[in-house]
């Protein structure tokens, strides 16, 4: 795979957490497949809930986290308004200062709709560059995105964000070299129901979410831009009210990027005729051909495209809507990246302000996602507003 500049080749190889140890070399060269993007930061999760629950979240209860998982939620907040800031030391088994910051926020438009936004910010800490020019640079991505969300009925919603993608992460400060830009958009569905168990009122909820439809991101230098991680995630959620005090949710997510594979050299093709094919079938392909074309042009046929679902589970207890236990698995194919994970995490709530932190323990001993923390400090405006009533 070929990119535009270093920096994005490290930030690929370091996201896509490349397992050697999994496959034999020979396998490794015919069969390691992974689905390249740029701008890869998009698809961290970055917040400790979803993040503790096996990275799931498009069908779990709404939460001010909702903007990332599924935006089509926020209208069934019990809240008015929140606010959250997450936290993430990232790879901290390679490195010490990787850094993902995410600030989001809601308001609730009377009983039926929300509107909602959020600002992420991605720091690839201080990379030193030797060479004629010795220097320090500080690369980063970002991304801001605004959205609204509407009840169509009682049950069901909708959604959409727009956002703006920047991504300053070149080595390269000549005149050819810039930073990237690009532009996208989220359509998300949900749908909430109940069911009687018994003398129990269970909820069932199943969400819808593609996110970052938009265009290519360009960083200079050449005529050809890159794939940003636009995906698809579809998930469901079941959760059981044991008594006054005590439920128990579990969750499923399954997602899949909407992103063409990018082509293999062929065992008797020339390099001047894979390059032209590269070129044809992958770089002038339209963002939204490549959205169709994902779905059926992995090399080894079907078998591979099963191979690019990634599934999560999930499962969160609550004791008096106070205290909250978490637990899930990630699962990502060898072929494709390899990210297989457990989760676990808690969380804690007061009328103004949740407690979430989420830890990961990766499967694999060569997993830099190995002891992965999240940390969510979550603020409920209607709770603050109450607790500033009362002092006066």
């Amino acid at each position: 795979m070929q990119y535009n500049n270093k920096m994005n080749r490290i930030l690929a190889a370091l996201l896509l957490l490349l397992s050697a140890h999994a496959l034999h070399a020979q396998d490794k060269q015919n069969m390691f497949n992974p689905v390249n993007t740029s701008v890869t930061s998009l698809s961290i999760a970055p917040d400790a809930r979803g993040g503790a629950m096996g990275d799931t979240g498009a069908a779990t209860e709404a939460d001010v986290n909702s903007q990332f998982w599924n935006p089509a939620k926020y209208p069934f907040n019990i809240a008015r308004a929140g606010a959250a800031v997450s936290y993430t030391p990232w790879l901290r088994k390679l490195v010490n200062d990787i850094n993902l910051a995410d600030l989001v926020g809601f308001y609730r438009i009377g009983d039926y709709s929300a509107i909602h936004g959020s600002l992420r910010f991605f720091s690839l800490g201080e990379v030193y560059l030797s060479g004629m020019d010795d220097m320090t640079i500080n690369p980063y991505e970002m991304a801001v995105d605004v959205g609204y969300s509407r009840m169509l009925s009682e049950r069901f919603s909708m959604a959409v964000n727009m956002r703006f993608i920047y991504s300053d992460i070149k080595y390269d400060y000549t005149a050819e070299s810039s930073a990237g830009k690009a532009f996208a958009a989220d359509i998300a569905l949900y749908r909430l129901g109940y069911l009687m168990a018994g003398n129990r009122e269970c909820s069932f909820g199943w969400g819808l979410n593609i996110s970052n439809i938009g265009s290519k991101i360009s960083f200079g230098g050449d005529d050809n831009s890159e794939f940003i991680p636009t995906n698809l995630r579809l998930g469901a959620n079941f959760t059981v009210p044991f008594n006054e005090y005590n439920k128990f949710s579990v969750a499923a997510d399954l997602n899949k990027l909407l992103v063409p594979t990018y082509p293999k050299q062929m065992d008797d093709e020339a390099d001047n005729d894979y390059e032209d094919r590269v070129q044809r079938e992958y770089y002038d392909i339209s963002p939204i051909a490549g959205i169709f074309k994902s779905f059926h042009d992995a090399p080894n046929g079907f078998k591979e495209e099963l191979e690019e679902i990634q599934w999560s589970l999930g499962c969160e207890y609550t004791y008096n809507d106070r205290f909250m236990m978490r637990a899930g698995y990630h699962h990502e194919a060898a072929n494709k990246g390899n990210r297989k994970y457990f989760t676990v995490g808690a969380g804690f709530r007061m009328s103004v302000f949740t407690v979430d932190a989420a830890y990961v323990f990766s499967t694999s001993q060569t997993n830099p996602l190995d002891q992965t923390m999240r940390f969510t400090l979550g603020f409920d405006l209607d709770g603050m507003k109450d607790l500033f009533g009362r002092r006066r």
